[in-house]
């Protein structure tokens, strides 16, 4: 039931910050959210390992072929201020039912401009870089 309530609030809380963030690479959808650490209920945070805090962020990747079914891919990133500095994201693979999802958290000040990339490796052997931008905040 926790796994559940996490990909739920994982999902409603994607939704409700962002319209629907996803990318097309041929017969893929890859879909993307950063969310605050803070949105997860301490329980599934826990159950997840993963650290909340004020200036923590997370962000979820999905990959969908054919818009509907979920597979493995290779996932990895970086995320860059506009100072120019760089830092790897700690991607790891979380598997709930049918559902795959890649987690990452990262560390952010207030009102932080961050570029994000992240190179996929597809099933079908493509690689191929999802580059996007996000303005995270700390909360008080």
């Amino acid at each position: 039931m926790v796994r559940f309530s996490f990909f739920l609030t994982l999902l409603c809380t994607a939704f409700s910050a962002h319209a629907e963030q996803f990318v097309k690479f041929g017969a893929y959808e890859v879909h993307y959210v950063t969310i605050p650490t803070t949105f997860l209920k301490s329980d599934v945070a826990s159950n997840y390992g993963i650290v909340r805090g004020k200036n923590r962020s997370m962000v979820n990747i999905s990959i969908l072929e054919g818009g509907t079914r979920p597979v493995r891919s290779g996932v990895s990133g970086s995320v860059t201020n506009l100072l120019g500095q760089e830092r790897t994201l700690p991607f790891r693979v979380v598997e709930e039912g049918e559902a795959i999802y890649y987690l990452a958290e990262y560390r952010h000040s207030d009102e932080e401009h961050l570029r994000f990339s992240i190179d996929i490796d597809l099933p079908d052997g493509n690689s191929r870089t999802l580059d996007f931008q996000q303005k995270v905040y700390a909360e008080n």
